[in-house]
């Protein structure tokens, strides 16, 4: 299997497929480029979705760059991330199951592209430093800076040696200087706490322009002292090519467009944010490590990468999503040895926190080990967890809801656990009160599981046959009607509760001889008391 080595072949093959807008009128990044892509996600549907190319772009200065702004080229749907995997989109869960069951390592090269060009010591600044690139403002009238987005930060466990990748916003505070959300519920936090213990700087290296399969592990949520170059080498189905770094101890990209190499401070926070977050709601101000720049490196004629966050559905969203149900299907599945798991299902406008767990029930106590387990993945995903049949298609709301509404009951079918991980959720506690969440019933955050299954034999789904609904559709289209979308469930079928008299009766209607059913009902008559 081959992969998209760098960002210009799955530009250039996502422009022959008719994926890719190329915009080349005059766009300001600071004010039109974030909203022109962000529209697409208010007022299309996701297969109208397309990646973004600006190649003329400007700032609120008046200042032209050069460099070009790819936004959306990795995941404005699920049809795009299949495409930087060289899939089908129903084949991105088996991609990562493989990619987590056969990681590839790297292949240390000695030079690559994102060498051609390299800023150091006294030519750290020759153009500007971090000022070069034209980085936009995603959500003007909010953000009080430009910030990276599609911004992959390399550290390495400084006890281990294990390089992890987490993507985590990065502010723009001067050519040498940026601000970077560490939390402590992500890997790159856990390598900053080990450095600050041991009173040393986190030696860090932010990519710009990844590869795809690089690209796409960096919001995944992988096992803790896994690297995700590994994981990523087995999403491209080979090794990933990587060389080092040239001012901090590690291994990035050969083929990235831009790598900034500096050191994350363990002395000092200093103020970060606001900016438009993945949940819907801006970021408030809070105190957060920075990143000292030491060097930039990149290829001639870069290109700059960005990924649309803020209110879901997003970029940021979709990539959350679908790299989340491979791996919560397989540690359910393969992990947890829990029986007749079939799919997990996050829903896009709550990112992870509303989790559809599809399956077929051996017995009950399969359901709630499935919802437990779910919870105990990750501190902060899964506020909301429903274990559904597998006749419910959890990506149709209203088969959801229809499950909600007639397979369980809130006294007997629901569980709240408690002393859950915020992440960014604004529902957890008032502005400026958030050290003090879970000091009191208010305050803090939680879950809720539901079991949505049915608990005994329920009668048929009342829709008609199968058969029949095929020769109407057929019908239908010969008709020359509407072309038609499916909702499931679209045919009935049986769920137990129905008899062999029943059966018989609805084959007399079909034969026009329901008349005998009729006679039949006289001879069961009761008497009215």
């Amino acid at each position: 299997m081959t992969y998209f080595r760098d960002l210009r072949e799955h530009l250039e093959a996502l422009d022959k497929a008719g994926l890719l807008l190329k915009i080349e009128e005059a766009i300001n990044k600071d004010t039109e480029l974030m909203p022109l892509v962000r529209w697409q996600f208010r007022g299309l549907s996701e297969e109208e979705r397309r990646a973004f190319l600006f190649t003329n772009v400007t700032d609120v200065k008046g200042r032209k760059y050069d460099i070009p702004v790819a936004v959306g080229c990795l995941a404005s749907s699920r049809q795009i991330y299949a495409f930087g995997l060289q899939c089908k989109p129903e084949e991105i869960v088996d991609r990562w199951t493989r990619a987590e069951t056969a990681p590839i390592p790297p292949v240390v090269m000695e030079s690559g592209p994102v060498h051609e060009e390299i800023h150091l010591g006294t030519s750290l600044l020759e153009k500007g430093g971090l000022g070069e690139f034209p980085i936009p403002i995603s959500t003007p009238g909010f953000d009080c800076a430009p910030y990276t987005t599609a911004s992959h930060w390399f550290t390495k466990d400084p006890e281990t040696g294990k390089i992890n990748i987490g993507n985590y916003r990065g502010q723009i505070k001067s050519p040498t200087r940026t601000g970077v959300y560490l939390s402590s519920s992500n890997h790159g936090g856990y390598h900053w706490e080990k450095c600050k213990r041991k009173g040393i700087p986190l030696p860090a290296a932010l990519v710009i322009g990844a590869p795809p399969p690089v690209a796409y592990t960096a919001p995944a949520r992988v096992p803790l002292g896994v690297s995700e170059l590994d994981i990523a080498g087995g999403l491209a189905g080979s090794p990933i090519e990587v060389v080092h770094c040239k001012t901090v101890d590690l291994l990035v990209p050969a083929r990235a467009e831009i790598v900034i190499e500096g050191e994350i401070s363990t002395e000092w926070l200093e103020p970060e944010a606001a900016f438009g977050e993945s949940t819907g709601y801006i970021g408030e101000k809070m105190l957060n490590p920075y990143f000292d720049v030491k060097c930039i490196t990149h290829r001639k004629n870069p290109i700059f990468a960005c990924i649309v966050s803020q209110l879901p559905p997003s970029e940021s969203s979709v990539m959350r999503q679908v790299s989340a149900e491979g791996n919560y299907l397989r540690f359910l599945r393969d992990q947890c040895n829990i029986p007749g798991i079939l799919e997990v299902i996050f829903h896009t406008i709550a990112v992870r926190q509303i989790c559809i767990i599809r399956m077929k029930k051996m017995n009950a106590a399969h359901v709630w080990q499935a919802l437990h387990s779910m919870v105990g993945y990750h501190p902060a995903t899964g506020k909301i967890v429903i274990a559904v049949d597998e006749d419910i298609n959890p990506r149709n709301l209203d088969s959801l809801f229809w499950a909600l509404a007639f397979r369980m009951q809130p006294h007997r079918d629901t569980l709240i656990i408690r002393n859950r991980t915020p992440s960014m959720d604004p529902s957890a506690a008032p502005p400026g009160k958030e050290l003090e969440v879970g000091v009191n019933e208010m305050s803090g955050c939680s879950a809720m599981l539901i079991d949505a299954t049915r608990k005994w034999d329920y009668p048929p789904v009342s829709l008609p046959k199968k058969e029949f609904m095929e020769r109407a559709r057929k019908l239908w289209e010969r008709l020359e009607l509407p072309k038609l979308k499916p909702q499931d469930p679209w045919y009935g079928y049986n769920l137990g509760s129905w008899s062999e008299e029943d059966e018989e009766e609805a084959g007399l209607a079909l034969k026009g001889e329901h008349y005998q059913t009729g006679e039949k009902a006289i001879k069961k008559r009761i008497a009215v008391k």
